[in-house]
């Protein structure tokens, strides 16, 4: 029997380092997981991976691994370190049929030495969720209820099994979209006395029919008659709170921005401005009398040419 390649059995490269062999095992995991896997060599398969992953995630193990695949073809090995390196070679052959008891008793040898090792700590894996909020929750320190499941690891690292867990979480007041909040100790339990992981929630704001978010800013676009544009005009706005009323001044442009502050989102006792942006929207239809009127318009602005900066002419 051969010596197993546990590279090869986990689709990685020999210099690859244990967060690309850890990804890789978790990919091969739920793929051939024998309660979910549709595979017809699903069960040999999550054991074979299992097995390699036991061995390369452990640095000590990787290291001894190495080794005698490096050797692997030599046709002289000693279990016996004798004060070397835990495998040295002598004049003692063996079958390569024995590589399989050889490489399942050499991860023991310090035991047979008599040396003991403590099991090391290892601190719990943070875990992520999301967590969606209208944008005026987001003016006021709330609470909220979050749901999530805590994996629970076996001995191999897979995932055994999942339990629900649901937490009370206070949300502060001025919350953007993508902040993150941290909740320590919430996230999967820690080894051997290792602390546990936290749990990071990620804020996401919905999108809102009438505001865009600009940082602590936001934007709503004023939707203007002609005449009202031109002539000037007073409206009503609508804020996160109470609406307001503002002053459009005449001869107002297409984008053009009015700022109302201190009316856009709270973030530590301060708040963004509001920018009123202005579009003007023709009507969807006109009788003889508005377009005699319009014609009355051009022929009083002759000299006005919007399309006078695209030379030309």
């Amino acid at each position: 029997m051969e010596l197993k390649d546990y590279y090869s059995i986990m689709g990685v490269n020999r210099t690859d380092d244990l967060k690309t062999i850890k990804t890789a095992y978790r990919r091969l995991a739920r793929k051939y997981h024998p309660d979910v896997s549709k595979e017809p060599d699903a069960e040999a398969r999550f054991k074979e991976i299992a097995e390699a992953w036991a061995v390369l995630s452990d640095k000590e193990k990787r290291t001894e691994y190495d080794e005698m695949w490096e050797h692997r073809n030599d046709p002289y090995f000693n279990q016996g370190a004798q004060g070397q390196q835990s495998h040295s070679y002598s004049q003692q052959g063996f079958d390569s049929g024995n590589f399989d008891d050889i490489f399942s008793s050499m991860f023991s040898q310090r035991a047979r030495s008599g040396s003991t090792r403590q099991p090391r700590s290892h601190r719990g894996q943070d875990l992520e969720v999301e967590l969606a909020i209208f944008l005026e929750e987001s003016q006021t320190s709330h609470k909220r209820t979050i749901s999530y499941n805590l994996p629970v690891y076996n001995a191999y690292g897979f995932i055994d099994n999942e339990i629900p867990k649901t937490l009370n979480v206070t949300i502060p007041e001025g919350v953007i979209d993508g902040q993150r909040i941290r909740l320590k100790g919430q996230g999967t339990a820690g080894e051997n006395g290792g602390e546990n992981g936290d749990l990071w929630i990620t804020i996401r704001i919905a999108p809102h029919p009438l505001f865009d978010i600009k940082g602590h800013d936001l934007e709503i676009v004023a939707p203007l008659a002609p005449w009202e544009a031109a002539l000037g005009t007073k409206i009503t706005i609508p804020t996160l709170k109470d609406p307001i009323v503002i002053t459009v001044p005449a001869n107002s442009q297409v984008g053009q921005k009015l700022r109302i502050k201190g009316k856009g989102l709270a973030h530590k006792g301060h708040a963004g401005d509001l920018y009123v942006i202005i579009k003007v929207v023709m009507p969807e239809s006109s009788d003889a009398q508005s377009n005699a009127l319009w014609q009355k318009l051009a022929e009083a602005q002759q000299s006005f040419d919007p399309r006078k900066n695209w030379g030309g002419k």
